[in-house]
């Protein structure tokens, strides 16, 4: 009995992490002034393959391209929390730790020259490799939310 015990323990403090994560590799379409009908929360991935367009490909929906050339400010922000959920249905030890969501805000010009906002939440694995891309390809600095969002990268 004690066995079972323990090892449910450690299976949910092993799930503890990781039961709602956006995986570290997606992004996630939060909101914004897109007219492509893309509905909010709505996951999918960024294509910066392409040497002149950003692109969000959600799992359901149109392409949404982001020419670099267009894009005329982004902006990097984090929320942390703790994980009140998964302490209640997994883990009380979850508790002690927080879980941080990433999120890029771009305002840019679409293919019609009209202006547009885009809000994505990206995973953990995207948000350096995305700002040297995008300022690389843009030609423009990342802007913070606040401190505590430039201190991701001060490490």
């Amino acid at each position: 009995m004690r066995k079972l015990i323990v090892a449910c323990l450690l299976l949910s403090l092993a799930l503890g992490s990781t039961v709602v994560a956006l995986d570290g590799k997606k992004a996630m379409y939060v909101g914004g002034t897109i007219t492509t009908k893309l509905a909010e929360k709505t996951e999918g991935r960024l294509n910066t393959d392409d040497e002149s367009n950003m692109i969000f490909i959600p799992d359901k929906g149109e392409p949404v391209p982001m020419p670099y050339a267009r894009i005329k400010s982004f902006e990097y922000g984090q929320r942390a929390s703790f994980r009140t959920k998964t302490a209640i249905f997994v883990s009380p030890f979850s508790l002690f730790s927080k879980s941080r969501r990433h999120f890029y805000s771009f305002l840019f010009d679409d293919a019609d020259g009209k202006e547009q906002g885009i809000i994505l939440q990206v995973g953990k694995d995207l948000v350096r490799p995305l700002k040297m891309v995008l300022e690389v390809r843009t030609g423009k600095e990342l802007t913070y939310q606040d401190e505590e969002a430039k201190k991701n990268f001060a490490k």
